[in-house]
């Protein structure tokens, strides 16, 4: 018997002659991930990959689950394709599930099983019979609930073994990092751009954050919040970096020369402006956002089409159709809702005037624009950069 983690990944496998470069790329997170055991191997299956040699077990799953592409982590047990073998590993699941349930005494279980081996004499319901059989006569006080059990043991037979496991981690799923190309995300201190930024990832884009710091005007505390909500994102992408840009001389020259209802509109231009050259430093393809359509004055359709305007690249918004109360929800699932709330402002919501324009026209935000050095000041903000690995 040998003991291993079991990875499963579901929308790659449905993908036809590419679908080695999906799997390339989710196992060079996994290795990532894993590098830090030495001895730890993989060892890739169809749907499957299992880790072998990796202690720490909880923190482990905990961080595989966090990797896009992946479906689910189970602590697992691998025997031989031999039904007695498989009938005692079974029981052995068994009394590990209850030790997780703190050993109530009205546990109950279901065995379901998958044979991939066709030539294994058993059928899956036969299999699933002999394992049930085999957990009832160990005396463990355990009765059968097809419909609602405590857990569920799990055995899958295939070529290269039997897999039994009765606890599993669900993952974010989607496709593994790297596999839709690279793109910047617009990272502020609020609830939305996290998210935007979790779900890009989600599918599949490698990520690198920009977040524009406006000191004195918004103070270290923002700037420190930002850097917390990264590093929580990092658990999906540990090599996501964090490019600070630092944008007061752009605000200030903005409060100072354009008219006050089209300041945020010009502002996001400027912002575009900067993410683009950033966009062609580092490769990305696309910029995201967390824009919601209609949330704010600048959210509206002819507001974004005339800030996009500057964007060399497309710009992405994953949030565009969310309730807030969606975008909330996932914000506590992936662990950024707290730090979002934190009471310190970004230079966004600090320069918001009162009768923002909603519906702005191109040819008078250029208008207004002319006052402003654009090329000197996007060339020195993207000179200024700063960039945070860890």
């Amino acid at each position: 018997m040998e003991e291993l983690l079991l990875v499963k990944y579901g929308e790659i496998s449905l993908k036809g002659k590419n679908r080695y470069q999906f799997e390339a790329a989710l196992m060079d997170h996994i290795r990532f991930v894993v590098g830090e055991y030495p001895g730890a191997r993989l060892e890739k299956a169809y749907g499957r990959v299992y880790i072998h040699s990796v202690p720490g077990e909880r923190n482990v799953l905990r961080r595989l689950a966090k990797i896009p592409g992946i479906v689910a982590v189970a602590p697992a047990l691998r025997v031989e394709n031999e039904i007695i073998k498989i009938r005692d590993v079974a029981v052995e699941a068994a009394k590990r599930a209850l030790e997780m349930l703190d050993g109530t005494s009205t546990a109950t279980f279901k065995a379901e099983s998958r044979r991939s081996l066709k030539s294994f004499p058993l059928t899956s319901p036969q299999i699933s019979h002999e394992v049930g059989s085999a957990v009832l006569a160990a005396g463990l006080g355990l009765t059968v609930d097809v419909h609602r059990p405590s857990f569920v043991i799990n055995v899958e037979v295939r070529e290269k073994g039997t897999f039994v496991y009765w606890h599993e981690v669900r993952g974010m799923g989607g496709l593994p990092l790297g596999s839709s190309g690279r793109g910047i995300v617009l990272l502020s201190g609020g609830i939305d751009s996290p998210v935007a930024a979790y779900l890009a990832m989600k599918r599949g884009v490698a990520l690198e954050a920009l977040h524009f710091w406006s000191f004195p005007i918004t103070g270290e505390r923002a700037r420190d919040k930002v850097v917390r909500i990264w590093r929580v994102l990092k658990d999906f992408d540990p090599q996501m970096r964090l490019h600070i840009a630092h944008f007061t001389k752009i605000q200030t020259a903005i409060m100072e020369s354009c008219p006050e209802k089209y300041r945020v509109t010009v502002m996001r231009r400027m912002m575009m402006r900067v993410s683009t050259r950033l966009a062609e430093r580092v490769g990305a393809l696309a910029i995201f956002t967390g824009e919601n359509l209609g949330q704010v004055a600048s959210q509206t359709l002819e507001s974004m089409a005339v800030i996009e305007d500057t964007a060399g690249v497309p710009v992405l918004r994953p949030l565009l159709t969310y309730d807030k109360r969606e975008t909330v929800e996932i914000a506590e699932r992936i662990g950024t809702y707290e730090l979002s709330c934190l009471p310190y402002e970004d230079c966004c919501t600090v320069f918001v005037p009162k009768h923002p324009v909603t519906k702005p026209r191109l040819e008078l935000v250029r208008d207004a624009e002319k006052a402003l050095p654009v090329d000197e000041l996007v060339e020195e903000c993207v000179r200024g950069i700063e960039t945070l690995e860890r």
